[in-house]
């Protein structure tokens, strides 16, 4: 098969379309997987510019995707030949990720691919799904006519966050840096309301929008001074919830003197620490989710595509931070 490999840490051309040995199903229960589309995440970049979890290099990036059941091993019972999955499996270094034709993939890592979205759509939404899924509902316990802060919503993991949010009956608003990004955000759902970052000071709208008080929530897709800032827009007894790792100098005073509750977010933590219970309850969120594609109270944005091969233009576009929703890959 072919694949995209990482053949040294460094910049986009470090990935190179080249052929690979076929994956193998070694478990009874695993399956092999023809991959119809694969995402391009932040964490990617983040391995190709310093290296894999496991150091392991060349290597296969990409953790999430999704395709078609090609084979499956004697004991898999969830799926058979030709059902359409989605998942978020592999692409640290210690297995192969999603940046090629095929993989294998144990049954129980594996959702069915909610039959409304498309495999590029299927592809672009499990990592930002459990991601904002466990920040906001797990993390933050968000519940009932709240008032939240989202940064960076028309980010792959923003651009779900709204949804979800609203979805709980939230109020939101939204930090963006151009109006087409805004009217994006406004497209998600009622009672949104985006802060143009660049031309206000975002925790000045958040008082004046809040009359005072501070969001009940905030959730922190952005990181650096933005996390210690955001402390000063939340409620006292509030949630403040980051998904990158505080600066080693921020300040946190505010969040002290405020009281609040911060949680950090990592959705890959199943995965780096081998903990394939925590990762079905993951799984378990794609099977939740899938309905709500299906009755249209979800949707993800794929905001550009490229063949497989172009996997390094797809790196080069996805750090200008000008892409509404996902970057995905397509197998030929």
């Amino acid at each position: 098969m072919y694949a995209v490999v990482m053949t040294a840490t460094g910049e986009p051309e470090v990935l190179q379309y080249q052929s690979v040995p076929d994956p193998v199903i070694k478990s009874p229960t695993e399956m092999l997987v023809k991959i119809q589309a694969a995402s391009v995440n932040p964490i990617d970049t983040k391995l190709r510019q310093r290296g894999n979890f496991y150091k392991q290099i060349p290597a296969i990036l990409g953790c999430d995707a999704a395709g078609t059941v090609e084979a499956v091993g004697s004991a898999v019972t969830k799926f058979k030949v030709g059902d359409a999955v989605y998942f978020c499996n592999g692409g640290l270094g210690k297995q192969q990720g999603n940046y090629a034709q095929y993989t294998t993939i144990e049954e129980d890592l594996a959702a069915l691919k909610p039959s409304s979205l498309s495999f590029a759509e299927a592809a672009a939404a499990p990592l930002v799904l459990i991601t904002a899924w466990e920040a906001l509902y797990d993390r933050a316990r968000l519940e009932g006519a709240k008032k939240v802060l989202i940064h960076g919503g028309a980010g792959g993991v923003g651009h779900i966050a709204i949804q979800l949010a609203k979805l709980k009956g939230a109020a939101v608003t939204t930090t963006v840096s151009s109006q087409e990004k805004a009217e994006f955000c406004l497209s998600l759902g009622e009672d949104i309301h985006p802060i143009f970052y660049r031309q206000r000071d975002f925790v000045a709208a958040v008082m004046q929008w809040t009359n005072g008080e501070g969001v009940s929530v905030a959730f922190d897709t952005v990181g650096g001074k933005v996390l210690e800032q955001t402390f000063a827009a939340v409620e006292i007894y509030g949630d403040v919830v980051t998904i990158l790792a505080p600066d080693a100098d921020t300040n946190w005073k505010v969040a002290r003197d405020r009281n609040l509750r911060i949680s950090l977010e990592l959705m890959l933590t199943p995965m780096l620490q081998e903990r394939r219970d925590l990762q079905r309850r993951q799984v378990q969120i794609l099977e939740q989710a899938r309905s709500l594609f299906d009755t249209g109270k979800l949707k993800v944005k794929v905001g550009a595509e490229f063949p497989l091969k172009g996997a390094a233009q797809a790196h080069y576009l996805l750090a200008t931070g000008q892409v509404k929703g996902k970057v995905v890959l397509i197998p030929s």
